[in-house]
């Protein structure tokens, strides 16, 4: 950055501008970083050696199948579970440390809500654990899904639907900087799901960076990039576009499993 006192010839030099300093606007340090990021639970491997480095403002799509780590890989991204070996970072911190908590949001895969409160109180416990007691943005967070005029029905009353959306405003009522989204849109409806997709973008346009997981394969056009995820390991990354073309397949499920399966690999190398 320039200084406000900058001598104008200076400005006018033919020489290039030095390169960015790590973590400087024009080369943003990653949202979340994992090295050879490693769980296991006994003899079963859950993650097995890990590299990503997702940088802010993106929309990570965490595909794969039930049982492939997503969730585990998870809870080691947000310093919820230690790794076997391998080292996360996120926001810069190296994990776990449960400071940097209070920048991040994390809609679980189970509805992480308690059913003897209602909508409004649920909202206002999440919102008083990150220190949010405004009633506005309380309100705003029940806005986004639609459930503003249901704060006072208790939260045993809602359909699973709406669990999953009062689960989805309580990861957001903080407006987190990194958002860990597990299976976000399973039980809401298309409209409702559309309209969640549509705020994600809005979220990524505001810089906040999301990592999505899910095993339903549509919803990979709705990310800026893809992680596929097999067996604890990943296999592949980048757009769905460029992912579709690698695997030679227009349907991108018929594109995970080229890319998923032994056999698919073999006939993606004989190419």
């Amino acid at each position: 950055m320039t200084s406000s006192g900058q001598d104008p010839a200076a400005t006018a030099s033919s020489e290039a501008p030095p390169a960015p300093a790590p973590g400087s606007a024009r080369n943003p340090r990653p949202a979340a970083e994992a090295t050879a990021l490693r769980k296991t639970f006994g003899p079963r491997v859950a993650v097995d050696s890990v590299d990503l480095a997702l940088s802010p403002g993106r929309i990570y799509g965490l595909l794969g199948p039930n049982g492939a780590g997503k969730t585990t890989l998870i809870r080691l991204l947000t310093g919820l579970a230690r790794p076997t070996s391998g080292r996360a970072t996120l926001l810069g911190v190296t994990l776990p440390d449960r400071a940097v908590l209070a920048r991040v949001g994390y809609m679980t895969q189970a509805d992480g809500v308690y059913g003897d409160l209602s909508v409004g109180e649920n909202i206002s416990f999440y919102g008083a654990m990150y220190g949010v007691r405004d009633a506005a943005q309380l309100r705003q967070a029940l806005e986004l899904v639609e459930l503003a005029d249901r704060t006072d029905s208790p939260v045993e009353s809602l359909s699973g639907g709406m669990r999953r959306r009062l689960s989805l405003a309580c990861a957001l009522v903080h407006r987190p900087a990194v958002v860990f989204l597990d299976e976000p849109t399973v039980g809401v409806d298309p409209v409702l799901r559309a309209q969640f997709w549509q705020h994600f973008h809005e979220l990524a346009a505001a810089g906040t960076t999301l990592v999505v997981s899910s095993h339903v394969m549509d919803e990979a056009d709705r990310c800026d990039e893809l992680i596929l995820m097999r067996e604890g390991r990943i296999l592949a990354t980048g757009s769905a576009a460029s992912l579709r073309a690698r695997a030679g397949r227009d349907d991108f499920e018929d594109a995970f499993l080229v890319l998923a399966t032994p056999a698919g690999r073999a006939a993606e190398d004989d190419r």
